[in-house]
């Protein structure tokens, strides 16, 4: 009976979810319902997944409303009805167009007017497929209208959108943050009415009592719907099927290319590989996995085509197949990586490849598949309210003071304090927090169907004009569609410049094929860089965690990156193994610790699970789970799928399995807990070796062109640490830095031989336009040859002039920069900026002035280039008030072993944590006075005392120690420099 019942999809609007909706209804003997939130589709496929759980027949609609004043409400008769209806809403969303009054004729649909809808278009005629809802409330007027005339036409429209009077003060409070204004100016027209509850479907008919002709009528269309997908475990995939259009094609195309690309990755391959790609092909067909392989293919042929660059990773790096049609760049017979991590009988999901493109190419890349390819759209995502942000919302409705909104946001209060308002914001903020705000874009999933998608929902189209489905991967995965994960990365980017920079800086050097990596793995050179951790800049590699678990492990080798990449993940590291893992690594008599079916099951690293596929290797041996069951252990372990059905049983199983196997509790629950600790953090091996791969790329070029590959990690937006670092990483590597400059510099930082000319990128208040201005004119007009010229030739004025001037952009002058400041405040006169200007045929000639000498030290170009870039290009140690009492840097700590040392270093990052009771202490990387960097660790008591967050020069006294011959300072007493004043406002 229930026709036109709203969930929190109905975004900013509706109360609560899909899931309480079916709850309600069972609550209130209802056995069929529709849910049709506002111009929305986001939980109708959950709510016919859950639906046919709890014993309900689901129907699925939307309410098509314009700026929530409703229009109409559409019912889907059928799975055609609901893409008729997803498509009519798409086109709208899409366009940004209000919905018509009337809407169209649907073949597979129903519409209903409501009942105020009807006499404010005062509309007499009406199709099949239209209705004229009736709600309770307007049973009343109906006795006194002559629409009660069209007794075969009026159905039941009682609207559900709360469950108690919370519910309805959350939807006012929502309706308000949505508006963006206080409560007491809500408008009336911006809210449901208060009526709009599910009664039990007795009393329901009660009130339709003199009108059982509108209740016969509901049950009639009610009983019309009917809505179904497959949700079953072994559901075919909803991915598109065919590559080429013909299923035995696609085979003979992947045997095809397989054969292609074989010499490329194995130019004398022996029996074992021979062996493993008819494995797998067979696997794959018999899967009908081939076009999703060959979709992947299409994919980085054209990147490879276009020259961009992309890493493959994910399980997929476990497949030979993938290596040949080089999806990936890892070896699996290298790796022993077994395929049935990635594909096996028990697999119904298509297997998981990520691609990483540079976040220059990936825009290009996701419109190419949007061409190629038909029903294409992106993975959509909830934004849900988080607890912080919404408080400040209710705030804000509230009328709160900035104050005190500050101080419920932060939990900076005693509860004790708190008025009546305050408490009611904290009260509904709790209630609305988790709830969805807005759909936004997955992060990387683009989903390929065989059928349109608008068959499973509507679409949005966000900023950047892909549409966009109103569902997320869980949802999408129970009704088997998979998404294809195309990622945007800056350190493909950095590598691809690296080498463009290379090109021009080195035009003699031969061509770089970056993906041959089998020569970078055997360099010494390169391998010594991993070895003694000196890889600032790399991707994966450069972080003090990173370049500290490096350090004591000794890694020289690419296997032991692979391992590093997996160690150095948050669950390996909270559970323990990490420091475990360094100890059998130096002793490993120690792996003998292990149970013996751990240690047989992880050789390769010592008995320790390092990567995921561990979880599913102890899952499936260990606590004897089937191979599906083990997968469903793994994903449990992350995110929303732990609160899943399934997890829990598996869970259960896990522990039966291994009492039933004998073993004792306390092993079973030291297992279960390494499991749970960092299953949802682990990478795959694969995943692990395509990072290693990127490491080692980076790596190859930072030790063959430091220069070259620090320029481009600048142009692209640096990586772990300030750019200021990289600038200094490159002048430990030789390079001269030298300001930005009018003639010799860009928009990017400029490599010639081994000077860098900083870019205009790096000037905090230059405008893009001018900038542009500034180049574009170069390009035609050759080289600035005095300010004179350079102000004839750009629109520019004197705010934006004096910023280049300062930062001494006009040195090619030979002029003072207080002397061209002088001249450019005479020669603009104050005058406005023109948008352009005309070509200069005759130099204007100026009026020449006799100025006094003017001096410039080098402590006025410091704090200038501080205020114009963010930091001195000198460094800070030349700008403290009193000069450094000693001269210890990082090469001294081997010397002060156990002892205490007296340090001055510069804070390059800071890294705030907790210990496992809670207390807060921090790791600090620190730039010594000579340049060299050098590590800190302070614990609680010391962290409690001292402040540690700003960047600058401290002095401070700790202890030197070592673990594994990694050198560290726990401090003890330290202290923040002070600076001299800035010579320009003294």
């Amino acid at each position: 009976m229930y026709l036109n019942c709203h969930s929190y999809f109905s975004l900013r609007f509706g109360t609560f979810s899909e899931i309480a909706l079916l709850e309600l209804a069972i609550e209130n003997k209802v056995d069929r319902l529709a849910l049709t939130d506002i111009n929305n589709t986001s939980g109708c496929l959950n709510f016919v997944r859950k639906a046919k759980e709890k014993g309900i027949q689901p129907v699925v609609g939307v309410d098509f409303r314009n700026n929530h004043q409703p229009l109409y409400v559409g019912i889907a008769k059928n799975n055609e009805g609901f893409k008729e209806l997803n498509d009519f809403l798409s086109h709208h969303l899409h366009h940004k167009l209000d919905f018509p009054q009337q809407a169209p004729i649907f073949k597979n649909a129903y519409i209903i007017y409501p009942f105020e809808q009807v006499r404010k278009l005062d509309k007499q005629d009406f199709e099949t497929q239209e209705y004229i809802g009736i709600a309770i409330k307007d049973l009343n007027k109906l006795k006194f209208s002559s629409i009660k005339a069209y007794t075969d036409k009026l159905v039941v429209l009682q609207p559900v959108t709360f469950r108690s009077k919370k519910d309805f003060n959350a939807h006012r409070l929502l309706r308000a943050i949505d508006n963006n204004i206080l409560l007491s100016r809500l408008p009336v027209t911006q809210q449901a009415c208060f009526s709009e509850k599910m009664f039990r479907i007795d009393v329901l008919k009660e009130h339709y009592d003199e009108f059982k002709h509108i209740l016969k009528n509901t049950q009639t269309l009610l009983a019309s719907c009917s809505i179904d997908f497959d949700f079953s475990k072994n559901k075919p995939s909803l991915n598109q099927v065919s590559y080429t259009g013909d299923l035995q094609k696609d085979q003979l195309l992947l045997k095809e290319l397989c054969q292609k690309g074989l010499s490329y990755r194995y130019p004398d391959p022996d029996q074992q590989v021979l062996d493993r790609i008819e494995k797998e092909l067979t696997m794959i067909i018999q899967m009908k996995f081939v076009s999703y392989f060959l979709i992947n293919w299409r994919i980085i042929t054209y990147a490879r085509q276009k020259g961009y660059y992309y890493v493959g990773r994910g399980s997929g790096a476990n497949s030979i197949v993938a290596y040949i049609l080089r999806i990936t760049d890892v070896d699996p017979i290298e790796l022993d990586l077994y395929f049935e991590r990635f594909i096996n009988t028990h697999r119904t999901s298509p297997p998981d490849f990520d691609i990483d493109f540079s976040w220059k190419d990936r825009e290009d890349i996701t419109q190419f598949i949007f061409d190629t390819f038909d029903n294409v759209a992106l993975m959509g995502t909830y934004i849900t309210f988080q607890y912080k942000g919404v408080v400040r919302e209710l705030g804000k409705v509230f009328g709160l003071p900035k104050f005190e909104i500050d101080k419920l946001s932060s939990g900076a209060y005693h509860a004790s304090s708190l008025d009546s308002m305050s408490k009611l914001v904290l009260l509904y903020g709790k209630l609305i927090e988790g709830m969805p705000n807005y759909i936004s874009i997955h992060s990387s999933g683009i989903l390929i169907s065989e059928a349109p998608l608008h068959y499973y929902s509507a679409t949005n189209l966000p900023p950047k004009g892909f549409p966009t489905v109103q569902y997320d991967m869980l949802i999408a995965e129970d009704l088997g569609l998979y998404k294809f994960d195309i990622l945007g990365q800056r350190g493909l980017a950095k590598i691809k410049d690296a080498i463009e920079i290379i090109k021009y800086n080195r035009p003699d050097h031969p061509p770089i094929d970056i993906h041959k990596i089998d020569g970078f793995k055997k360099d010494p050179n390169v391998n010594a860089l991993i070895r003694e951790a000196r890889c600032m800049g790399c991707f994966y590699v450069e972080s003090p965690a990173m370049r500290m678990l490096l350090s004591k492990l000794k890694t020289d080798n690419y296997i032991g990156l692979v391992a590093a990449s997996s160690i150095i993940r948050p669950g390996v590291a909270k559970s323990g193994m990490m420091r475990e893992y360094i100890l059998r690594e130096h002793d490993p008599s120690r792996k003998n610790q292990s149970h013996p079916i751990m240690l047989d099951l992880m050789k390769s690293t010592h008995g320790i699970m390092v990567y995921q596929e561990d979880v599913i290797k102890v899952a499936h041996v260990f606590a004897k789970l089937t191979l599906d069951e083990a997968d469903i252990l793994r994903r449990g372990m992350s995110g929303k799928f732990r609160s899943r059905k399934e997890f829990k049983e598996v869970r259960e199983k896990f522990f039966a399995n291994c009492v039933a196997e004998g073993y004792e509790s306390s092993l079973i629950t030291e297992i279960w807990e390494q499991v749970a600790s960092f299953a949802g953090y682990a990478f795959p091996k694969g995943h692990s070796a395509s990072y290693a791969v990127e490491s080692y790329q980076s790596l190859f070029l930072k030790a063959y062109f430091p220069l070259e590959y620090l320029v481009a990690t600048l142009n692209n937006g640096g990586g772990f640490y300030r750019p200021e670092i990289y600038l200094h990483e490159a002048k430990m590597s030789g390079a001269i830095i030298l300001p930005p400059c009018i003639n010799n510099s860009s928009y990017d930082h400029i490599l010639h031989d081994k000077t860098i000319f900083l870019g205009f990128m790096l000037l905090r208040d230059l405008d893009t336009k001018t900038t542009t201005y500034i180049l574009e004119d170069r390009i035609q007009n050759g080289a600035f040859k005095s300010l004179e010229n350079f102000i004839d030739r750009i629109p520019i004025g004197l705010e934006q002039l004096s910023i280049l001037i300062k930062i001494d952009a006009f040195r090619f002058t030979n002029k003072n920069v207080h002397e061209l400041l002088w001249e450019a405040h005479f020669k603009l006169n104050g005058t406005p900026p023109k948008q352009s200007l005309p070509p200069v045929l005759f130099e204007e000639e100026r009026a020449n002035y006799t100025l006094p000498k003017f001096s410039r030290s080098h402590l006025e170009v410091a704090f200038q280039q501080i205020e114009s870039f963010g930091f001195p290009l000198c460094g800070y140690y030349p700008l403290l008030r009193n000069a450094p009492k000693n001269k210890n840097g990082a090469k001294h700590l081997p010397h002060y072993l156990n002892k205490t040392i007296d340090i001055y270093g510069y804070l390059i990052t800071v890294k705030n944590t907790k210990t496992h009771t809670g207390k807060h202490m921090l790791f600090g990387t620190f730039l010594d006075q000579h340049g060299v960097v050098f590590d800190t660790v302070v614990f609680p008591p010391v962290a409690a005392k001292y402040s540690i967050k700003y960047k600058g020069v401290y002095r401070m006294l700790g202890k030197v120690v070592s673990e594994f011959d990694f050198l560290s300072i726990e401090i003890h007493k330290i202290s923040k420099q002070d600076y001299i004043q800035d010579p320009r406002y003294v």
